[in-house]
């Protein structure tokens, strides 16, 4: 099913992506008031951006067992800025993949960046966002692979009432310096439970499925806390669902969000 997704040209998603923020109507995107919302623990983005004028740095570190050994990797940084209404700059920063048992690779992977638009003309209770971006060929080959690795992706989700919601994300990752393997489809889908003012949990299905070989697929579960508004610290657990995928990850992270950048500058 995953694989058989459209797929757009990079070019002119880069020119749609450009051109649609300018008919959205910033009322409906997040403000500085708004509480942080950020694209980990789980592997689905968050569909909001972050307001403008904001400055978001997200963290974590991993740990992953599997049949080849057992490694490690951080710190997955994510530096996002809102340079203007419903609009983002975001750029991944290289993590080191280390190595704890086995033969496994070691090295640093791709700086990764990326252009964020929040789509505004819908529902209050349903928000969706177009990314396009790239890993740039700045980390270890046998991590990253060759070349550089352009990718198009759709974070979605929806409120269904008492604290109850779902979201997921649909991703095309395009290699075209790979010959074995040019394209992959990411599909993913969330159910969300918010206990409380400071605390959610959620349940998580992932499925990677490239153009060639076999996919991969994992339950993934874990939750936030709230230390502020604009503070959380995170944690997830995944588990591998078949051969191909890994026996586990387990997951911790921080995120911290400046406001109004913007302003404090031009003051």
């Amino acid at each position: 099913m995953f694989a058989s997704m459209p797929r757009l040209s990079l070019p002119s998603a880069c020119v749609l992506v450009a051109l649609l923020p300018f008919s959205a109507r910033a009322a409906e995107c997040p403000a500085s008031s708004s509480e942080i919302a950020t694209d980990r623990p789980d592997v689905t983005n968050s569909s909001l951006v972050v307001p403008f004028g904001s400055l978001q740095s997200e963290n974590g570190i991993n740990s992953t067992g599997q049949s080849a050994g057992k490694g490690f990797d951080g710190t997955n940084s994510r530096l996002r800025f809102g340079v203007a209404q419903c609009l983002e700059v975001l750029v991944d920063i290289p993590s080191y993949v280390g190595r704890l048992s086995g033969p496994l690779a070691t090295g640093f992977t791709n700086v990764s960046p990326a252009i964020k638009w929040q789509v505004s003309a819908l529902p209050e209770t349903t928000s969706l966002s177009v990314v396009v971006g790239a890993g740039l060929p700045t980390g270890t080959r046998a991590i990253t692979g060759p070349g550089p690795q352009p990718y198009l992706q759709f974070p979605w989700s929806h409120e269904l009432g008492g604290g109850w919601g779902i979201s997921g994300m649909f991703t095309s990752f395009f290699r075209p310096a790979d010959f074995t393997n040019h394209q992959s489809t990411e599909a993913t889908f969330v159910i969300e439970k918010r206990l409380n003012e400071r605390m959610s949990v959620f349940a998580e299905y992932v499925s990677d499925v490239p153009s060639r070989g076999a996919p991969i697929a994992l339950l993934n579960v874990g939750g936030g806390y709230l230390l502020s508004r604009t503070q959380q610290i995170d944690f997830h657990v995944a588990f591998g669902l078949n051969r191909n995928s890994p026996d586990y990850i387990i997951g911790v992270g921080y995120s911290y969000r400046w406001d109004n950048l913007w302003k404090a500058s031009t003051r």
